[in-house]
C-alpha cells in the first residue's frame, strides 16, 4: 500500500490514505514494529554512491562515531554509513535508495536533542541535513522566513535582527539546534509561555516521504485548507517524514523588556508564586524557576548576582511598550512580594537583563563542571502542583543517594531535573535512570505529561505505557504507517509497541481508572 501524501495527489487522497491506514488490522502494526532489519551493508553503500558524491558518504568506524548518539551519550549506536545530502535532490534519492532495499533512516540534525530520537539504528543509516544549512528567503513585511532545516536557530534572529525582527523560540541550546532538530521535537525554550512553542510558529513544512515523494503542509496564509496535519509532523521525531524546507513567522522584537528576579526561602512559595502570576492574569514573556542547587552551579560559573541563600529564585520577564513594561513590571513585583519573595531585584539595563538570563541558559553546562555525568530529565506538571513535585524529587534524592538540581519552564510546568552521577561508578547510571523514570511517571500521576520539549526518543518509550492507553497507542501506530507503512523511518523510537508495555508491566487498569502504585508512597 502506497499511503503517502504527496502534493501532486491533493489532500483527499492523504486523507483517504490516513483512514485506510487507521482501519488496517492492529496486529499489522504491531508486528512490524517489531520485525527485525537485515541490511545488505556492500549492496547499501554501492547504491548510496551512485547517489551521493564521494563527500557526502560516510562509512569507515571513525568517521562514523561522531553519529553514533546525540544529546543523550548514555546510549549509543554506530550506523551502517552517515549520509550528507547537500540539497533536496539528494535527499529524495538517499530515501528512494532505502525504501527500495527496506533500510532504516534515521534524519539528525545538530545532534543536540536528549531523548536519543537521532541515535541510529544498526542496520540502518543516518541523514544527516546539516548541508541543508541556508535562508532560502526572509520577507520582513510578510514577517517570514524560509530556511532549510540545517539553519541554526540562533542564526534565523540574526539575519532578521536588521528588520527588527527574531524567531520567538529559544531553546537553551539554540546557538547549535538546528531549525529541523525544532521541528522533530517541537522545541520551545525560556520565552515560550507568551511566545509558543515551535509548534505555533511554524506556517509551513515541505516533506520528503520515505518512498522520495514530496508534498507540503501548511501555507504562508494565516489558515491552511482542510485538517492541521502541521500539527500531526511537529513534534513526531522524524517518524513521519524528512522535512526539507521550513517557513517560519518572525516576531517583531519588543522595544524593551526587563526581568524581575525573586527570592524565596521556601520552594513551596515559589511554585505558588508562579500561579498566582497566571491567576493575576498576567502572561510574562518568560517565567523560570531554579533550586538552591542549580543557583549554585550556575553562579561561579555565569556570575548573573543570583541570591545563593534562597530555596529558589524565579525569573520572570516583561517585554513590550516601555510604559505597558512599566505597569506591568510593577504588577509583577507586587504578586512576589505578596507571595513570599525575600527580596525582588528588576533589571535596570539589557546587559544585566541578559546577564539574569545567561545563568538560566548555563544552567546545563554548568552542572557538567561539578558531576562527571548528568542526566536531563524533561517533564510537564501543572503549575500549582510545583511544589509537590520538588518535595518527591528531594525524596527520591535521598533513596537514590544521588543529587538533583532543578530548573523549570515554571510558567508552562516544563521541568528539567538534572540528576548527578558518575558513569564509572558500577550501578550510578542504573540508579539514575530509575530516578529519572520515577520523575516522569510522576509527572503523569500528578496530571501531566513524560516530556514538554525534548521528545520521547528511546529515553522515554517504556514511559509512554504510563502516559497512554491501549486504544491511543493503536492509534499512533496506524498513523505511523499512514505516512511510513514498512516502519523505515526512525524505527524503535517514540511509540512502543504493545507487547514491550505488557513487559514493562508498570501500568494496570482497576476499575476503569489506571493506577500507579510504584507512587503511591509520595
Amino acid at each position: 500500500m502506497n499511503v503517502v501524501p504527496p502534493a501532486a495527489r491533493g489532500f483527499r487522497q492523504c486523507l483517504a490514505a490516513l483512514v485506510a491506514a487507521y482501519n488496517k488490522p492492529m496486529e499489522t502494526a504491531e508486528s512490524r514494529s517489531e520485525a527485525p532489519f537485515a541490511t545488505d551493508r556492500a549492496a547499501l553503500l554501492r547504491r548510496l554512491q551512485w547517489t551521493l558524491p564521494a563527500h557526502g558518504l560516510l562509512s569507515a568506524e571513525e568517521d562514523l562515531r561522531p553519529y553514533e548518539c546525540d544529546g543523550l551519550t548514555a546510549w549509543r549506536q554506530l550506523p551502517l554509513a552517515v549520509c550528507l545530502p547537500e540539497n533536496e535532490g539528494q535527499v529524495i534519492d538517499v530515501l528512494r535508495c532505502c525504501h527500495q532495499l527496506g533500510v532504516p533512516v534515521v534524519a539528525r540534525g545538530a545532534g543536540t536533542g536528549l531523548s536519543g530520537g537521532a541515535m541510529p539504528h544498526a542496520e540502518g543509516v543516518v541523514l544527516s541535513l546539516a548541508r541543508l544549512n541556508k535562508i532560502l528567503r526572509l520577507d520582513p513585511t510578510a514577517r517570514l522566513a524560509v530556511v532549510q532545516p540545517g539553519v541554526r536557530n540562533l542564526a534565523v534572529s540574526e539575519a532578521a535582527a536588521a528588520f527588527g525582527l527574531y524567531y520567538a523560540p529559544d531553546p537553551s541550546s539554540q546557538i547549535a539546534c538546528t531549525l529541523g532538530g525544532n521541528v522533530a521535537e517541537n522545541s520551545g525554550g525560556v520565552h515560550c509561555l507568551k511566545y509558543g512553542l515551535t509548534v505555533h510558529n511554524v506556517l509551513r513544512l515541505r516533506v520528503v516521504s520515505i518512498e522520495g515523494e514530496v508534498f507540503e503542509i501548511g501555507s504562508a496564509a494565516p489558515d491552511a485548507p482542510g485538517y492541521d496535519l502541521l500539527a500531526l509532523l511537529i513534534g513526531s521525531e522524524g517518524m513521519l517524514g524528512v522535512v526539507s524546507e521550513i517557513t517560519v513567522k518572525l516576531t517583531p522584537k519588543p522595544e524593551l523588556a526587563r526581568v524581575a528576579m525573586a527570592s524565596f526561602a521556601d520552594v513551596g512559595q515559589a511554585g505558588a508564586a508562579v500561579a498566582a502570576i497566571i491567576a493575576a492574569g498576567i502572561i510574562p514573556a518568560g517565567l523560570e524557576m531554579m533550586d538552591k542547587a542549580a543557583t549554585a552551579a550556575v553562579e561561579p560559573f555565569v556570575q548573573a548576582g543570583y541570591d545563593l541563600e534562597a530555596a529558589a529564585i524565579l525569573l520572570c520577564e516583561s517585554d513590550g511598550a516601555p510604559e505597558e513594561v512599566a505597569e506591568e513590571m510593577a504588577r509583577i513585583t507586587a504578586v512576589l512580594t505578596a507571595a513570599g519573595a525575600g527580596e525582588v531585584r528588576v533589571s535596570q539595563s539589557e546587559a544585566e537583563r541578559l546577564r539574569f538570563w545567561a545563568g538560566r541558559k548555563a544552567a546545563f553546562p554548568a552542572v557538567g563542571r561539578i558531576t562527571p555525568d548528568y542526566y536531563c530529565m524533561d517533564g510537564t506538571i501543572p503549575r500549582k502542583r510545583l511544589a509537590e513535585m520538588l518535595t518527591a524529587i528531594a525524596a527520591l534524592e535521598r533513596q537514590y543517594g544521588l543529587r538533583c538540581a532543578n530548573v523549570f519552564h515554571a510558567g508552562d510546568g516544563n521541568l528539567h531535573p538534572l540528576i548527578m552521577y558518575d558513569a564509572s561508578q558500577p550501578g550510578e547510571w542504573d540508579k539514575a535512570e530509575a530516578f529519572g523514570a520515577e520523575i516522569l511517571e510522576l509527572s503523569v500521576a500528578l496530571g501531566g505529561s513524560i516530556t514538554g520539549e525534548h521528545g520521547v526518543g528511546i529515553e522515554k518509550i517504556n514511559q509512554m505505557c504510563v502516559q497512554y492507553a491501549t486504544p491511543e497507542l493503536e492509534t499512533f501506530h496506524r498513523l505511523k504507517a499512514a505516512f511510513d507503512e514498512g516502519g523505515l523511518l526512525n524505527p524503535g523510537k517514540a511509540v512502543p509497541s504493545l507487547h514491550r508495555c505488557a513487559e514493562y508491566g508498570r501500568m494496570h487498569v482497576h476499575r476503569g481508572e489506571l493506577k500507579f502504585p510504584q507512587l503511591e508512597r509520595f
